[in-house]
């Protein structure tokens, strides 16, 4: 049923009943005409057989003198042939005279009044000469009557049959021929997400549709506008908020190098702590804020290898240990990806971060691109659960570490890759071994 659903199914399913229930009172109409014509035919034919036979058989009878026994007329045709009429000829006694050779010896069970008269085997219709002597009763067969009635209606029901799946065939090439235009802007706005706000193309649409066009790339419209603008205040903030935390924490650490010895040093190096863990802080706040407002999405590409390689630098060179950080590229060429370079970049940043922060001390962090363009950081580490690594993914959660942290790393990476129609999947074991644990980005088929 899943298909009557939709506009076009729904279309499908009432013309075509209403056509059928159409076809079908008026072959109800049809057969009750014909059933009243046709009793006007049969009973015309009565009348007229019977008023026919009243001077052809009192001519007969005037000649005969032996009326005591039924005369019974022999058949002219063969015994085969079926006889719709039968016809008694009766005296003003009753008795019967007369009568086909079909017709049962006994009187009929009608009275001798002129007229039609309904009986269980027939409808007779009762004829008398003048001088209301002799009288002819013409029977013919309600079993007969019915069947004409049943072939005629079937005559009209036969076509139906033939009619309903022709409309069905024809009402659906109609309806997809006319619904065309609403199932090409169906496809047309079904396109737009978050990686695709822009505008769609005026296609040959009926006047009907034109009106939702117009308020759809609207929409789109403020959409983009209202992107742009969060984009920018984020943007904005982040330089914003970073200057003045930067500024303070800068005036702590050269009151630090002028408190050597001094009783308070120990407090100002807890306020340097304090705003080290609020400098980590608002940057990832600014970056989930960034995500959010949808920097990730964008109708432009980057080169994967690029900004893996450029990444990977910076924290190489950032580390005391450069030789811990360890890529490996199977790319062959470039790797383009829908979005932009620096929604990536944090992307890779968070999860490279965590690798470092959550691992092994000691233990190689592996950034491993693969043929396909899907990148996966490794890192050594115990073995999570199922429920374990569903727990990390939410925002503030951090699991069992004990590693510095705010706990929205995974968070803000898997928001910008959803925009940039990728995926973060997170394993643990390794595959292949017996702990660890393994982030993977992966991007959707390259078209």
């Amino acid at each position: 049923m899943s298909g009557f659903r939709s506009l076009a199914g729904q279309l499908m399913l009432w013309i075509t009943a209403t056509i059928t229930l159409l076809w079908l009172v008026a072959v109800g109409f049809g057969a009750f005409v014909m059933h009243d014509e046709f009793g006007e035919i049969f009973d015309s034919a009565l009348q007229e057989t019977a008023e026919r036979l009243v001077p052809l058989v009192a001519d007969d009878l005037q000649r005969r003198d032996d009326l005591t026994m039924p005369r019974r007329i022999e058949a002219a045709r063969a015994p085969s042939e079926e006889e719709y009429l039968t016809y008694q000829v009766r005296d003003a006694a009753g008795r019967v005279l007369l009568h086909s050779h079909t017709a049962a010896a006994e009187a009929f069970n009608a009275p001798l009044d002129v007229g039609f008269w309904q009986g269980e085997t027939g409808r007779i219709y009762t004829a008398a000469t003048p001088d209301g002597t002799i009288f002819v009763q013409v029977q013919d067969s309600a079993a007969e009557r019915r069947e004409a009635m049943v072939e005629g209606s079937l005559a009209l029901l036969l076509p139906v049959l033939l009619i309903v799946p022709v409309t069905i065939a024809a009402v659906w090439f109609v309806v997809r021929r006319v619904l065309s235009p609403v199932e090409t802007l169906r496809a047309a706005i079904g396109e737009k997400d978050g990686g695709n706000l822009a505008a769609i193309a005026a296609a040959d649409l009926p006047l009907e549709l034109k009106p939702i066009l117009r308020s759809v790339n609207l929409l789109l419209a403020r959409l983009r506008a209202v992107l742009a603008a969060e984009r920018e205040f984020t943007a904005n903030s982040a330089h914003e908020l970073r200057t003045p935390i930067a500024g303070v924490l800068a005036q702590t650490q050269l009151l630090l190098s002028e408190l050597r010895d001094a009783p308070t040093r120990p407090r100002a190096q807890q306020i340097e702590a304090s705003l080290q863990k609020l400098a980590r802080l608002t940057e990832k706040l600014l970056q989930l804020a960034r995500a959010e407002a949808g920097i990730g999405v964008a109708e432009t590409t980057f080169d994967v290898a690029d900004v893996v390689r450029v990444v990977v630098t910076d924290f190489q060179c950032a580390s005391q240990d450069p030789a811990r950080i360890r890529l490996q590229s199977d790319l062959a060429g470039p790797a383009l990806r829908e979005g932009t370079a620096d929604a990536f970049a944090i992307v890779l940043r968070n999860l490279i971060e965590n690798a470092l922060l959550h691992g092994r001390a000691g233990e190689p962090v592996e950034i491993l691109v693969s043929e396909t363009g899907n990148v996966r950081i490794r890192n050594a580490a115990a073995r999570l659960s199922e429920a374990e690594l569903a727990a990390v993914r939410k925002r503030f959660s951090r699991g069992k570490s004990l590693a510095p942290g705010s706990g929205l790393g995974l968070s803000i990476a898997e928001r910008l890759l959803a925009q940039m129609r990728a995926s973060l999947v997170l394993t643990s074991p390794i595959p292949g071994r017996v702990d660890g644990f393994e982030a993977e980005i992966v991007f959707p088929a390259a078209g």
